[in-house]
């Protein structure tokens, strides 16, 4: 097992290398902007262009200006077009030519032609145009990193989650403060009140609320008591507790929810390697037009320097910038709010695939429903009513550890019901328990001891329990059978709502269970389920999902135990309850933080939504070229319609600026999950 030094020093590697890089790179284009706009200005002041413009050519022109405008143009260059120079260096040596391939050879062949007509060259100098379009170009490179600098930060975030020092427990019961890489599991840590949990462990003394929000994404503070588990980086709430220590290092449930974000932000997509495919074919195509460009005008009869600025237009103006911002940036939006939100994606292509999901198939126990019983129906059939029913079975069953028992206690315990305490309490093996209760001999049985003491009970609505695959619990006064308790598998609350969000969207919902036929069937009919597979045991869950797969439909499985980690990896998409196993979570394409099944269709819904935003992306990365290709080619010169350099580097610019917004407004899919989640959700209760 690491240390939690490791970790700590694994932490601060991820924030020097997710913060510091990016926040240098933002500077160093903020500060070339900048510095460049400034030495632009003599530049834009001594064009004859301008002053021809402003009128100003006998104020402002004197003997010599060229060669102030070459100084200042050669700093701009060399020190603005640094980032573009290097890059085609860069691309060049790597062969595969892109947008700094372009920008560089626009600006370097500005550069060098104006510079040779300085010199003695016949033709006319456009240094404005050169240093106009490294301003531009320079600008968008600031704007692009500070975007995707800000998309990074929910990783940042999660690093900063966790303290920096414990109180430890010491044998004599002071505490002393430690670094938490000097905590090791066993050790007992003090939790005050509004302090941060120090580490992954379990409350041994004392209880209190735990706010989880930016970790899970669970808006509600949870209640943890004696036996609760509580998560490092998560805030304590209103009481100190003492916890003992569990996980250290990597262990820790958020740092391995920092490596699924680190491994999610680092995968390629289908998606993203046709961007990049396209960004290359657009650098061949802009060279090859480019240079068709320069030798038509020049056949066409015209001057040089005229021919060369629309080659160097056409260049600028089909930089891919744009295209390869497109996809990235939206990856690193959408896996930003995915962790917000409790969504952990660790395979970017099976993420995306969820947005044509067909089909979903739940596991039952645990996902569809909490796997512990309760209370499903009280049934009177003699002297008592269903209250006095149900607060006699509680008192008898509050001396019982079994489920069943549990069960009863915890329903009447929902309802404010108080129940005495049983006298003479004796177990029946087997069959049940019986005890005296406010000096009534009662007894709590289960059907087998009906039938071994031949007592028969004529109802149809216990009948219809018993078919539904429900247990059944009799409570008999003397001889006589007063009533029936019935008992299932709770259903989630939230399971209704997610199944009626997933048949809106047009998904076929299934259900895979190891549980009898009858059980399987009420379940189905109680959630309305499209189809659903009972007795499957856990080396065929994967098969039913072939079959499904077999039909011609895109499968998505939802489960969180040891047995479905081959139907998750079988599946078209694998989602893993989070408090389900480390092997489903493993075996997972993506997993849920929280134990509810809405959590699937909001990460359909923000699959559907990135990959929306992916395509207009793109289309405005390409589709714009269509006609500012010709243009920039100088297809409309005859009517007067001609593009500068500089100008078709401000539309290039400006689609990279859109391309960037668009992505951000991706936050507003975040926006509307959050808003979901902190809604008042309700609690889990038995179906009826």
């Amino acid at each position: 097992m690491k240390s939690e030094g490791q970790n700590q020093e694994k932490q601060e590697g991820v924030d020097h290398e997710n913060g510091d890089h990016h926040a240098e790179m933002v500077k160093d284009f903020r500060r070339r902007f900048w510095i460049s706009l400034v030495l632009s200005i003599p530049v834009l002041v001594l064009a004859p262009v301008i002053q021809s413009l402003l009128g100003l050519q006998e104020v402002l022109a004197f003997t010599g200006d060229s060669y102030v405008q070459f100084g200042f143009s050669t700093v701009i260059y060399f020190y603005g077009g640094w980032p573009f120079l290097t890059g085609l260096v860069d691309e060049l040596g790597e062969r595969r030519p892109g947008m700094m391939t372009l920008i560089g050879l626009a600006i370097t062949v500005a550069y060098a032609y104006s510079s040779a007509v300085v010199f003695g060259l016949p033709g006319k100098v456009f240094f404005w145009e050169l240093a106009t379009l490294i301003d531009v170009m320079l600008l968008g490179h600031w704007i692009e990193m500070r975007s995707v600098m800000g998309a990074s930060q929910a990783l940042e975030e999660l690093v900063k989650l966790m303290p920096s020092t414990a109180h430890r427990l010491k044998d004599d019961g002071s505490t002393e403060d430690v670094p938490i890489d000097e905590l090791q599991p066993g050790d007992r840590v003090v939790i005050k009140p509004g302090e941060k949990i120090p580490t992954d462990g379990t409350v041994q003394e004392g209880r209190t609320s735990v706010n989880e929000a930016m970790i899970t994404g669970e808006s509600k503070p949870v209640e943890k008591d004696e036996g609760d588990e509580i998560i490092g980086g998560a805030i304590n709430g209103e009481s100190s507790i003492t916890a003992e220590v569990e996980k250290v290092g990597e262990d820790t449930y958020l740092s391995q929810v920092i490596d699924m974000v680190e491994e999610a932000q680092e995968s390629r997509s289908k998606t993203q390697d046709f961007a990049d495919r396209a960004a290359l074919w657009l650098t061949m195509i802009s060279l090859s037009v480019g240079t068709v460009t320069l030798l038509t005008w020049l056949f066409l009869g015209e001057a040089f320097a005229f021919s060369l600025e629309r080659m160097v237009t056409v260049m600028v103006i089909t930089c891919p910038h744009a295209l390869g911002l497109a996809i990235p940036l939206v990856v690193a939006v959408s896996t930003a709010l995915s962790a917000k939100n409790g969504l952990l994606v660790r395979d970017r292509s099976a993420f995306e695939r969820t947005r044509n999901v067909d089909a979903v198939i739940f596991d039952k126990t645990g996902t569809l429903t909490k796997g512990e019983f309760g209370v499903t129906d009280v049934i009177s059939l003699e002297n008592y009513s269903r209250e006095d029913l149900l607060r006699s079975a509680a008192s008898l069953e509050s001396r019982s550890e079994h489920p069943i028992a549990r069960g009863i206690v915890d329903r009447a315990e929902e309802e404010g019901i108080d129940y005495p305490t049983p006298e003479n309490f004796e177990a029946i093996p087997g069959r049940g328990a019986k005890a005296e209760v406010e000096g009534k001999s009662l007894k709590a049985v289960s059907p087998g001891y009906l039938e071994d003491h031949e007592l028969t009970v004529e109802n149809k609505e216990i009948d219809k329990l018993a078919e539904e695959g429900k247990t059944v619990v009799y409570l008999i006064e003397g001889g006589t059978v007063q009533g029936a308790i019935a008992l299932a598998d709770i259903i989630r609350e939230e399971s209704y709502e997610a199944i009626e969000t997933l048949k809106e969207m047009g998904i076929q919902v299934m259900m895979l269970t190891g549980d009898a036929e009858d059980v399987a069937k009420w379940v189905a009919d109680e959630l309305g389920l499209d189809d659903y597979f009972a007795e499957v045991l856990p080396n065929e869950k994967a098969d039913r999902v072939k079959e499904v797969k077999s039909r011609g439909l895109t499968v998505a499985m939802v489960g969180d135990g040891v047995n479905d980690a081959p139907a998750l990896v079988e599946a078209d998409a694998g989602i893993a309850i989070g408090a389900g196993t480390d092997v489903a979570i493993e075996a997972a394409d993506v997993v849920l933080v929280r134990s509810d099944p809405r959590d699937f269709t909001a990460i359909v819904q923000l699959s559907r939504a990135t990959y929306s935003k992916m395509v207009q992306n793109l289309w405005w990365a390409t589709g714009y070229n269509a006609f500012a290709i010709p243009l920039a080619a100088g297809v409309l010169y005859g009517f007067g319609i001609l593009l500068s350099p500089a100008m078709g580097a401000a539309l290039m610019s400006l689609s990279t600026v859109i391309v960037a917004i668009n992505a951000r407004l991706l936050s507003r899919v975040g926006d509307e999950l959050n808003g979901r989640k902190t809604e008042t959700e309700p609690e889990a209760v038995p179906a009826s």
